[in-house]
């Protein structure tokens, strides 16, 4: 195989290494609403117009009366005083696990600093071995 096909092959599959990993830790974030403020998301529970929220962890995700989704996140730690606001005022609320990183990324930002090193280790032999004669 010459030289432009074997850097072609490298590029494609740095390529295809940043996308896969940009796609992983940008994934879900994009359509999820209006970021509403917190104080401002409270006004809106006290008056009456939060249909449904869905809590995450410290991320609340939300739909109004009116159709439009919105995101917030609260900075209480102990949210009871939130859940019982929501349930005076007949919100439906769901609670979900907070979301976890995927293997694949938590293996890919402990490993890929190391594979780097490597890699560079091999090319700068091989760039060492060419040069005898």
């Amino acid at each position: 195989m010459n030289d432009v096909a074997k850097n072609l092959i490298l590029w494609v599959v740095i390529a295809v290494v940043l996308l896969s990993v940009f796609q992983n830790f940008s994934g879900g974030k994009s359509g999820s609403g209006n970021t509403l403020i917190y104080s401002e998301f409270l006004s809106q529970i006290r008056a009456g117009q939060i249909d449904q929220v869905v809590i995450s962890g410290q991320e609340i995700k939300g739909k109004l009366k009116s159709g439009s989704a919105f995101v917030t996140y609260s900075p209480e730690t102990d949210s009871s005083a939130l859940i019982g606001d929501l349930d005076r005022a007949n919100v439906q609320i769901i609670a979900k696990p907070p979301e976890q990183p995927s293997l694949l990324a938590h293996m890919f930002v402990s490993w890929f600093p190391f594979i780097v090193l490597i890699g560079l280790w091999l090319f700068f032999m091989r760039q060492m071995q060419g040069g005898g004669g």
